[in-house]
């Protein structure tokens, strides 16, 4: 869990506008295409989505699995692996003790909150199509490369 914590603080954005969740998104496309992935990518802030790719090889089933992951960052305003994982830490199930309805919430790895340097959680970026470590070692992996571009085009 200390890991999944210092991804929280660590990952922060210095902004996010519609051309940042583009290009984030297109990366996020572009690895899973590396990886062999098939994957659905949806980017959103507030009530705006800002980027939705459902690859080859997925079902509207993956579109589902985003909409309830991401309620669980937008509620926890913390990762769905982390918060799933914080209740399996307390001995229960996040399905058994969080008293939301699973069909509207999953506490299953795949969403990260969008936090902005000064404003904090503004959005929430999330992959479905893999296993859960997997769909979350892959945001968290694309937020990383995302961020050093960022950085580096900033000192250039």
């Amino acid at each position: 869990m200390a890991e999944l914590t210092e991804q929280e603080t660590t990952l922060v954005l210095p902004r996010l506008t519609n051309d940042d969740a583009w290009r984030l998104g297109c990366l996020l496309v572009g690895m899973a295409r590396e990886r062999g992935a098939a994957v659905t990518v949806d980017i959103r802030r507030g009530g705006q989505q800002l980027f939705h790719c459902a690859m080859e090889g997925t079902t509207p089933d993956n579109d589902a699995w985003l909409a309830r992951k991401a309620r669980v960052v937008e509620r926890y305003h913390a990762s769905s692996l982390l918060v799933g994982e914080r209740f399996r830490a307390k001995g229960t199930t996040f399905e058994a003790s969080s008293r939301l309805d699973p069909d509207v919430y999953a506490a299953h790895g795949g969403a990260f909150p969008l936090r902005v340097a000064g404003a904090g959680v503004v959005g929430v970026v999330g992959v479905s199509g893999l296993p859960q470590a997997d769909d979350h070692a892959l945001v968290i992996d694309g937020l990383t490369r995302f961020l050093d571009e960022v950085r580096t085009s900033w000192n250039a």
